[in-house]
């Protein structure tokens, strides 16, 4: 980057990320969980406000940071509109059955005598099928919290199998914000993102899995399995539930395979989803519409409002009534609002060069692509203890290593992993995270309980940092590559 004003100087350059950092704390302490509602965006406005006078003080332009930030906001476009239509599929495909049938299989290879292996494994489907680690462990976590009990396993045991479980479906599926977040900040695209991040999302969840199936192995009891019971009953009490309702995440399947675009890949999906509402369940399309008028007129508004707002199904079970809503696109503007919100900071940030000098300096110790990847992942779990924030410990050091990566010619989807092997899974290991703090409310276990038994979550950026420093699944930029980020640029 060439400079049109004078140069910062690292500590100019670091003004702007202490003041986020020192905010951000204050303000999850004073607000915690609800820091997520909408206060932490402010606290990224303002920091791009600190940020933006260093610039002007440096001699830049207003105009020159206002494009700064135009041009931020559009790269994480093609991402905004992806959150979006996942809230629509989300909505469909819970009305249609497809998430309640993928609980319902899942639920059932649960197995007493393997219990952490077993509740692992549902985590992890439900995980995968909801993309929210947070509904997850507020659901069949809880559940599972108290079947483990009853079976007299420790309550730290337990909670580190379903966190493992449903931190593994949050990276792994589409439908999670974060998995989205990530290739965003990163520069590539989702599914690119997913595929590469199999390589060492695998053997961390294997390695999880063969753990508690040592601890879990002489497990042999069938107490606590009538809640299991209770959440089957009610599920197939409600709904239609059978195979040909997986046709639809196969097709989105065979799509993402066949290298569609991500974008008309979940618009076909959340269609079928709607499709299939309406051939397996009618009456609940109808009952969520809240509507009175003709059939159809129920029919069309149940159908519409999974697309675009909140729906809730109800069973008559707790637990299961308060995994069986959605927030359709609506549900994901919050997470918008983060994104555009982070997006004026990062903007700001590279437009002043800020960015680029903190990056500097960074660079100037990397010898390595383990070096690199190693710095990348302290740096997320840094931000993870220091802003509190699953959310900014992606952002953050997913827009200053963005460059580094590239002029090192790595493929963005290395730096994309990174951030969510270390950036992701480690924001539930700190009780003052906000996804600390809410995972030991919710399922009242203490971080400090469950922390040494998070097997996933601490392998993760073991893993990732490993493979880079032995060099394994290491991916450079191409040289058609290279050639669109110098055109970028």
């Amino acid at each position: 980057m060439s400079y049109k004003f004078q140069k910062p100087s690292l500590f100019q350059a670091l003004i702007p990320i202490i003041f986020l950092v020192i905010a951000l704390f204050i303000n999850v302490r004073i607000f915690g969980d609800a820091a997520l509602d909408g206060s932490n965006q402010i606290i990224l406005i303002l920091s791009a406000g600190v940020a933006s006078l260093v610039a002007l003080k440096l001699g830049m332009k207003w105009n020159q940071i206002q494009n700064g930030i135009v041009k931020s906001i559009s790269s994480a476009m093609a991402s905004i509109i992806i959150l979006l239509l996942i809230g629509s599929l989300a909505g469909t495909w819970l009305l249609s059955g497809i998430v309640p049938a993928m609980i319902y299989y899942g639920l059932q290879i649960l197995n007493p005598t393997i219990f952490l292996f077993a509740a692992c494994i549902v985590c992890s489907i439900v995980s995968l099928a909801t993309g929210s680690s947070w509904t997850t462990a507020a659901t069949v976590g809880i559940a599972l919290i108290g079947i483990g009990k009853a079976l007299g396993l420790h309550e730290g045991m337990i909670a580190g199998a379903v966190l493992s479980g449903a931190y593994f479906g949050d990276k792994m599926s589409p439908l999670s914000d974060t998995t989205n977040l990530a290739p965003a900040m990163a520069g590539t695209d989702l599914f690119t993102h997913i595929r590469y991040m199999a390589y060492t999302t695998v053997p961390s969840i294997s390695i999880a899995l063969i753990l508690f199936l040592i601890i879990g192995f002489t497990t042999n009891s069938t107490e606590g399995i009538g809640q299991t019971e209770a959440i089957l009953m009610a599920i197939d009490s409600k709904f239609n539930i059978n195979g040909w309702l997986f046709l639809v995440p196969l097709m989105v399947i065979i799509l993402i395979v066949k290298k569609m675009p991500a974008i008309p890949a979940i618009l076909i999906g959340a269609l079928l989803g709607g499709v299939f509402a309406l051939i397996f369940q009618p009456d609940i399309v109808k009952e969520v519409s809240g509507w009175e008028g003709t059939s159809n007129e129920m029919t069309f508004v149940g159908i519409m409002k999974s697309l675009y707002g909140s729906i809730s199904i109800v069973t008559g079970n707790e637990i299961v009534d308060e995994l069986l809503s959605s927030g359709g696109m609506y549900g994901m503007l919050n997470t918008v609002w983060l994104i555009v919100s982070a997006m004026i900071f990062g903007g700001v940030m590279e437009a002043s060069g800020l960015l680029m000098r903190i990056a500097e300096a960074v660079i100037s110790k990397v010898k390595s692509t383990g070096s690199l990847v190693a710095s990348t992942a302290a740096t997320t779990i840094f931000f993870n203890g220091t802003a509190s924030d699953q959310y900014l410990a992606i952002v953050v050091p997913g827009r200053m290593y963005a460059d580094i990566y590239k002029k090192k010619k790595l493929a963005p989807e290395n730096l994309s992993r990174t951030l969510e092997d270390s950036g992701t899974v480690t924001s539930v290991l700190f009780p003052w995270n906000t996804c600390g703090a809410y995972h030991s409310g919710v399922l009242g276990v203490a971080t400090g309980s469950y922390f040494f038994y998070a097997f996933f979550n601490l392998i993760s950026p073991i893993m990732t940092i490993a493979f880079a420093y032995f060099n394994i699944k290491i991916r450079k930029l191409t040289d058609k590559q290279e050639a669109e980020e110098l055109e970028v640029a």
